[in-house]
């Protein structure tokens, strides 16, 4: 419910809210979204079986994605039929769908494998029984632009009246652009997932889709860019998939930029490496430092955090970056304040401390966490729940310091970085505060002292980037 409400307001025409007949949970989910009176059409999935049609009828969607096998291959090993019985289940289902108000999108399943002239077949039967849209899909990704762009401008050409919606799956990396050469040549739909998740490698990434729309073809789109990046978050969060970093438009390095030449240059005109300015999509703009960072953007990012170091001290944080980034170790914001505060002999100012955590669970208890943290001198207690008690304790700090500071967790990444049933684990998250990201990484033998350590020297570094410090002679001090 809360991803469809966010689609919704991103501005998407459609949402395929799941498969009706599949589970209990499923037609309840879809249920519940098609009684939310969206501005977006409700879909619900269905195969050429009369059940299937009849739970979408139940579930109040107003519309169906009807999906019938196209090719040999999965008429024979599917369904066990031929291509005259396909006809037949083409055309009685979609009848049968409209015959009960149905909006029917009829989609001919690998159609990017199937007899060219068997798939027109299939497409004017399912228009003869009322189909409102039809999907030619490319179940398996085989698909490259030029041949969708000729695939698709034949199926046009054959049936200029039937509005064609582009359905590409991304097991060779082509879906974005497949899916950009079918609206190209008259294809008036596009089928897309958030973060470009789905069955396999996955299916046509909306953001990637609709900000190239925008920003290389000129086209109004009705999706608001400036929402994407958290519509991507929120889908990434329930659906427990992690964004990979360097995945365009909404991956954590999609903005920010390591290399000395890079920083240099992007500090005197963005436009150098960014061409998609990230407010756009909702994003900012982030400087990273490592073994390839140059001392200019070294001494931009400390400046962010309100640190001003001389020539001389810059010079010597800059080679202990290096020499960090050279024992492979990612080098975060709160290791820079570190080292830069070390180097300029600077106090450590931490108004969040851990004062005490507990963490309940086991068999048919649910993981609870309760936290006592020192803020600012003031002790501030909360308490949460969680499917796990690495969630539950972050959902516990969390609850805590949203008394004191509006801190959002954006990314969680956890790894093991030694092997055993002892192994120290490595917690990388990254946390925003208004227009302010920062990236911070916490290892621990324990996974959730990892992740509480994380989140708490996350919050020290945000907040005493504003607050906390005064600049006196260009040295940060406590105020």
């Amino acid at each position: 419910m809360e991803v469809a409400k966010k689609l919704d307001e991103l501005g998407v025409d459609a949402i395929e809210a799941g498969f009706a007949a599949a589970s209990k949970g499923e037609f309840e989910a879809i249920r519940l979204i098609a009684k939310e009176n969206l501005e977006a059409d409700v879909f619900s999935f269905a195969r050429g079986v009369k059940s299937d049609i009849d739970a979408v009828i139940k579930s109040d969607a107003n519309a169906v994605f009807l999906v019938i096998p196209a090719s040999d291959r999965h008429l024979k090993c599917k369904l066990g039929k031929t291509r005259n019985e396909a006809l037949e289940l083409t055309e009685e289902c979609v009848q049968y769908a409209k015959d009960h108000g149905l909006t029917v999108e009829f989609g001919a399943e690998d159609a990017t494998r199937c007899d060219f002239s068997f798939l027109k077949e299939l497409v004017a039967a399912s228009v003869r029984a009322g189909a409102d849209l039809v999907s030619p899909c490319d179940t398996v990704g085989i698909l490259t632009p030029e041949r969708t762009y000729a695939f698709f401008s034949d199926l046009v050409k054959e049936f200029p009246d039937t509005p064609f919606s582009v359905h590409c799956h991304d097991d060779f990396g082509m879906a974005t652009a497949n899916s950009i050469a079918a609206l190209r040549a008259g294809a008036k739909e596009v089928h897309t997932t958030i973060n470009g998740i789905g069955e396999r490698a996955g299916n046509t990434a909306l953001e990637e889709v609709a900000v190239a729309l925008k920003l290389l073809y000129n086209m109004d789109v009705s999706v608001k860019l400036d929402r994407l990046y958290d519509v991507s978050m929120l889908v990434s969060r329930l659906a427990g998939v992690p964004v990979q970093p360097n995945k365009a438009i909404v991956g954590e390095n999609a903005f920010a930029h390591e290399s000395g030449i890079h920083t240099h240059a992007i500090l005197e005109d963005p436009l150098t490496y960014e061409p998609i300015p990230p407010e756009i999509v909702g994003r900012t703009r982030r400087l990273v430092v490592g073994k390839h960072a140059g001392s200019k953007g070294i001494k931009a990012v400390l400046n962010e955090m309100g640190i001003y170091p001389n020539e001389k001290q810059l010079k010597e944080i800059f080679f202990k970056v290096k020499a960090l980034g050279d024992k492979g170790k990612r080098v975060t914001d709160a290791d820079l304040k570190a080292i830069a505060e070390s180097v300029m002999n600077l106090p450590k100012y931490r108004p969040f401390k851990l004062k005490e955590l507990t963490v309940v669970t086991g068999n048919k208890v649910t993981p609870t966490a309760s936290v006592k943290l020192d803020v600012k001198g003031e002790t501030v207690v909360g308490a949460a729940t969680g499917i796990g008690p690495v969630d539950a304790a972050i959902n516990a700090v969390r609850k805590a310091v949203s008394m004191v500071e509006p801190i959002t967790l954006d990314e969680y990444h956890v790894k093991s970085i030694s092997g055993g049933t002892d192994a120290v684990v490595e917690v990388i998250v990254r946390l925003s505060k208004g227009d302010k990201t920062t990236a911070v990484l916490g290892i621990h033998g324990d996974i959730v002292m990892a992740s509480v350590e994380a989140m708490l020297s996350g919050m020290n570094a945000l907040l005493t980037n504003n607050e906390g410090q005064k600049c006196d002679s260009k040295i940060c001090i406590k105020s």
